[in-house]
Formats: structure tokens, C-alpha cells, sequence
């Protein structure tokens, strides 16, 4: 999406948080986020344009990247397995519980973050199109994600009470 297409959307950017916030919060599952320059593709970016973009342990972004995107791409860091994880370049794969797992802790990941939070976090989401079998995230999260967040617990990613566990799946 253009910087355009961003705004028109108005979802949260890297550019209104603190970096030190971001970094902090990738630092407790031991990665990496690095920002690079505006205008410059963004190392690591399935879709281009603004998305964010991983490798390895590393988060790539730009000021105008999307939070919910910079947050969906760390959730496929921490989701996938060791194997996977260690050939890490810009193709996250998985299956499609797996995809549902990450959307899930991404959600519960923007309550980490000031100003964001998960209510702001399920509207950005709605706004950029991501797409639910109960027409958006907020219903989606509340009464058709049990597949995904016992996926995220069975791996010890979120603990028994739906608070990340703030680890990469082993």
C-alpha cells in the first residue's frame, strides 16, 4: 500500500510510536527490529510497498510501516518452528492454523504497547482488509479463535491465562 493509501486507511505507523517501545518489545522474544529509510524497500517484505519484512530474528520497517503489520511479522517470527526460523527469508509459510495463531498474538501483543492496544489494533486491522470467517477481527477473536490460541498455548507462546509468554516456539 502507498504512503497514500496509509493515510486515507489512518492506521497507527511506526512513526507514531517510540522506536525504544518497538525495540523493546521485539528484545523480549531476542530480536531485532531495524528501520531503515523512507523511501527504500523494505528488506525481507512478502508484499512490498510499506509491509514489514523478516529475517532470521530480524524485523525490517520504515516509519510508515503499519504497526499491525510490523507486529503480524514478528507473531511469524515467533510462531514458526527453530527449523524454519533459521532459513528465514521474507516467506514465513506455515499453515493456516498457524496464520490464525499469529493474528491472534498480534492481538495480544498491541496491549503491550502504549497507544495502541488491542481494541485500536482489531479496528486498524478491519480498516487494511484483513479478512475473518466472522466479517471482522473483533468477532473473530472472541468467539472463533479457540483453535488459535490453543495452538499459541500448546507451543508455550501464550500462557493460561492469554498473556504472551514472551518466547519463540521451540
Amino acid at each position: 500500500m502507498t504512503g497514500r493509501a496509509i493515510a486515507d486507511h489512518g492506521v497507527l505507523l511506526v512513526a507514531d510510536l517510540q522506536s525504544e517501545a518497538l525495540e523493546f518489545l521485539l528484545h523480549r522474544y531476542g530480536l531485532e527490529l531495524v528501520v531503515q529509510e523512507s523511501g527504500t524497500s523494505i528488506t525481507g517484505s512478502f508484499w512490498g510497498d510499506s509491509e514489514a519484512g523478516i529475517r532470521g530474528h530480524t524485523v525490517y520497517v520504515r516509519r510508515d510501516t503499519p504497526i499491525h503489520s510490523l507486529l503480524h511479522e514478528t507473531c511469524h517470527i515467533v510462531c514458526m518452528s527453530a527449523d524454519r526460523r533459521s532459513r528465514l527469508d521474507r516467506d514465513a509459510g506455515g499453515d493456516d492454523l498457524e496464520e490464525s495463531a499469529v493474528c491472534y498474538l498480534q492481538i495480544v501483543l498491541a496491549d503491550e504497547l502504549a497507544g495502541v492496544g488491542r481494541d485500536r489494533l482489531m479496528r486498524d486491522m478491519d480498516a487494511w482488509g484483513y479478512s475473518f470467517r466472522l466479517g471482522n477481527s473483533r468477532d473473530w477473536f472472541r468467539h472463533d479463535a479457540a483453535d488459535a490460541a490453543e495452538f499459541l498455548m500448546n507451543h508455550g507462546l501464550l500462557t493460561g491465562s492469554g498473556e504472551a509468554a514472551f518466547r519463540l516456539r521451540q
